[in-house]
């Protein structure tokens, strides 16, 4: 097939375009920054040089794939709706990319919550504010099934691994790390009780690359296989990094130092959920534990 790939220099979009390639497909690959292009282009991946607010470039490019994997910015409502324009009425594959933030709540790092969201029933989700917006847009492009386009929303959970250049690292594990480096001390939001599902990165482009091709795929899938609190998050990492004991941190502390947005509603909060519609499609994911990644394989930049 015939892909076009947004967020082809990220974390996720990196793996997800290289398993792609790998795969037999031709890929299209955007990004900003004509300086990374060699990059993207030593995967095997074209680059596309533009950004998420160029409607007109977005649908032109979903016009001449056979399916697109949206893998940019979750929020970016403008982007999805110009790429799902260029594939209306194509029978052509639209993946989404999203996160289990949706469904998170306010726990504050204090508790374990005994909520788990299974996708094999209906999601609803009517946490925190902060990511009603988000949710609202994964609504939509399931919806968008009825204009003629195979809509896959994949909702991401805590994901792990080594990427590629230019960003190999995972966005939630960086603060904790870079703070523990900077203080010699380890800190959780909390007491680091709160608990979220995750994922390594290559089993999430594995399920992306099985999405594509299964005409049978669409609809709304969280990705996970096993999961993990932050305490033990945090106690991986003083392993890996050779340091004490995890310290609490107070959540008006960790703001301080992570910004609220990032301390309370994704390091502070619960995201527990079940990943059954992925495995009904056949998706056997092969790794298991964030925390044993972390002391044996976490590279410290």
């Amino acid at each position: 097939m015939d892909i076009f790939l947004t967020g082809a220099t990220g974390f996720l979009g990196g793996v997800i375009g290289a398993r792609l390639v790998a795969d037999g497909h031709a890929v299209r690959g955007l990004l900003r920054d004509p300086a990374d292009a060699h990059l993207v282009a030593r995967a095997g991946i074209t680059p596309v040089i533009g950004d998420l607010d160029d409607a007109d470039l977005l649908t032109a490019e979903a016009e001449r794939a056979d399916g697109v994997v949206n893998a940019a910015a979750s929020d970016h409502r403008g982007a999805v709706e110009a790429l799902l324009r260029g594939l209306r009425g194509s029978g052509g594959p639209l993946l989404h990319t999203s996160g289990t933030s949706v469904v998170g709540d306010d726990a504050k790092g204090e508790a374990l919550s005994p909520t788990v969201f299974d996708d094999a029933g209906e999601v609803v989700a009517d946490a925190h504010p902060v990511r009603r917006a988000r949710f609202a847009i994964d609504t939509d492009v399931v919806a968008a099934a009825s204009t003629g386009v195979r809509t896959v929303v994949l909702c991401n959970s805590l994901v792990y691994g080594t990427g590629r250049p230019p960003r190999p690292d995972t966005v939630l594990l960086v603060p904790l790390v870079e703070q523990a480096r900077g203080s010699g001390v380890v800190r959780v939001v909390g007491v680091g009780a709160n608990t979220w599902s995750t994922v390594h990165v290559d089993d999430v482009a594995a399920l992306y690359s099985l999405a594509l091709g299964d005409p049978n795929a669409s609809g709304f899938y969280f990705v996970e296989n096993g999961e993990a609190s932050f305490a033990e998050i945090g106690a991986a990492i003083a392993r890996r990094l050779g340091l004490g004991p995890v310290e609490p941190w107070p959540l008006e502390d960790a703001a301080r130092a992570w910004g609220e947005g990032l301390a309370r509603f994704a390091l502070g909060s619960n995201s527990r959920v079940r990943g059954t519609r992925a495995r009904q499609l056949g998706w056997r994911p092969e790794h298991a534990s964030i925390t044993t990644w972390i002391t044996e394989d976490l590279i410290v930049r």
